[in-house]
């Protein structure tokens, strides 16, 4: 079994991108969350490791690519996640649903709950489709219960 590093410098071959620290940083910080993670903890984990502006740059061209998407939090703030392998720069295959809890406020990759394929009137055409379920999460339920 190939580790991580080697796996994500794969990743950023095929994508065509440069192997650099940032990006290789990021991808292992995201992979290993249980939740999509906002740019304000990336910035906060990485330190000096890179400046918001090097951080930035690396997320857009993750979500260009198809590395990550990008979901918003109850508040407005962008949370990243890694994507499926079916996804790329061209097309996107995380139709899934995102869950927010309203206890942790941490944001969940559903992928096992699929979103139906939605059909819009002739002449309408969708990008993206995202749907957010909120509530409590395991976790917190069973802290409820």
């Amino acid at each position: 079994m190939e580790d991580n590093t080697a796996r994500f410098e794969k990743l950023l071959v095929k994508n065509g991108l440069k192997r650099t620290a940032p990006r290789l940083q990021v991808l292992e910080i995201l992979s290993g969350r249980d939740s999509a993670t906002s740019q304000p903890y990336l910035e906060q984990v990485m330190g000096k490791d890179a400046d918001r502006v090097t951080l930035y740059r690396v997320l857009q061209a993750f979500e260009e690519k198809g590395i990550i998407h990008k979901v918003l939090d109850q508040q407005g703030t962008a949370n990243y996640a890694i994507c499926s392998d079916g996804c790329s720069a061209h097309e996107h295959h995380d139709e899934h649903v995102h869950f927010n809890c309203d206890n942790c406020h941490k944001i969940y990759c559903l992928d096992t709950v699929k979103i139906p394929a939605l059909k819009v009137p002739a002449g309408f055409k969708v990008d993206r489709l995202n749907l957010i379920a909120t509530g409590l999460c395991a976790s917190c339920s069973d802290k409820v219960n």
